[in-house]
């Protein structure tokens, strides 16, 4: 079968991104979160494509066929916002619209608060913006007695969670994607190989390195505790996502003050994966006038 898409790459921010791009027209930069691939985005590259959208897909900084840093330093928020901003750089693109899920959605929230200039409108699948970038400070996390953030603090030490993981990569890669899942069949045989083999290839240390930047990220972003992200944006939500609940978004206009919500039913946290149509659907409808732009 031939691909609609064309896989490139770019250098960006110091390191070889690559991407996956489809279509003409005003750019669309789609960002995956942990631990997915460019190829999370499989269902909305063509879609978007097809309303007259330019889709990009990165493979973010530590995933796929995207450069690997070994510093954990490396994977903090200045460096992953630095990597989308470069790419724009790289493919001569003044602005683009930027579409995040999970890891991805904390990123893209950043980057319209960090760099306004360079982004024309933000959707985030699941994630809400309180200004800062994503996850309180390990030590509140450690307090609560709710325990959907406990993976984040088992996630902190260097090669724990690496050490779980290639322990069984299949299981434990598997059972990942399906505890926080409204349909655990989302993914086919063929689709869940794909994540698999790039985990196998390329490790897990880069991704878990966004969780261990979680306090510097606190600590490096005081400046932006309050500052509105003033774009048109859309959060896209669902019900069945057992730790990215619906009402974290409450308030949130504060931060977001022109924004749209809306909510998918029957999806847990795969949301793009599990309900593609749906979010299809919403997209096209939110950047339809961007269309052929």
């Amino acid at each position: 079968m031939v691909e609609p898409w064309q896989h490139k790459s770019a250098e960006a921010n110091g390191i070889r991104i690559h991407y996956v791009e489809q279509g003409e027209g005003f750019p669309v930069v789609l960002c995956h979160g942990f631990p997915e691939l460019w190829y999370s985005w499989r269902r909305q590259i063509p879609a978007l494509a097809a309303a007259g959208l330019r889709a990009i897909a990165p493979d973010l900084r530590g995933y796929g066929e995207s450069d690997k840093p070994d510093a954990l330093q490396e994977y903090d928020i200045h460096h992953l916002v630095g990597d989308l901003t470069g790419l724009l750089d790289a493919l001569g693109l003044e602005k683009a619209v930027f579409v995040g899920h999970d890891w991805g959605a904390i990123i893209v929230w950043m980057v319209a608060a960090m760099h306004p200039e360079r982004v024309e409108r933000v959707v985030s699948l699941n994630v809400a913006h309180r200004g800062r970038p994503g996850f309180p400070r390990t030590e509140v996390l450690r307090r609560l007695t709710d325990q959907r953030f406990s993976y984040v603090i088992f996630f902190q030490p260097p090669g724990q969670a690496e050490s779980y993981f290639n322990a069984d990569l299949a299981a434990r890669l598997r059972r990942s994607y399906q505890t926080v899942t409204a349909n655990p069949d989302f993914l086919s045989e063929e689709e869940f190989a794909v994540f698999l083999e790039a985990f196998r290839k390329g490790g897990l240390s880069g991704p878990l390195n966004y969780y261990r930047n979680i306090d510097r990220n606190w600590e490096t972003t005081q400046h932006l505790a309050d500052k509105p992200v003033e774009c048109p944006s859309l959060l896209i939500m669902t019900d069945k996502d057992p730790v990215l609940r619906p009402e974290f978004a409450e308030g949130m206009e504060r931060w977001v003050p022109h924004l749209r919500k809306e909510l998918i039913r029957d999806c847990g946290h795969w949301t793009q994966q599990e309900k593609p149509a749906e979010v299809n659907a919403l997209l096209v409808d939110f950047l339809s006038d961007l269309a052929k732009r």
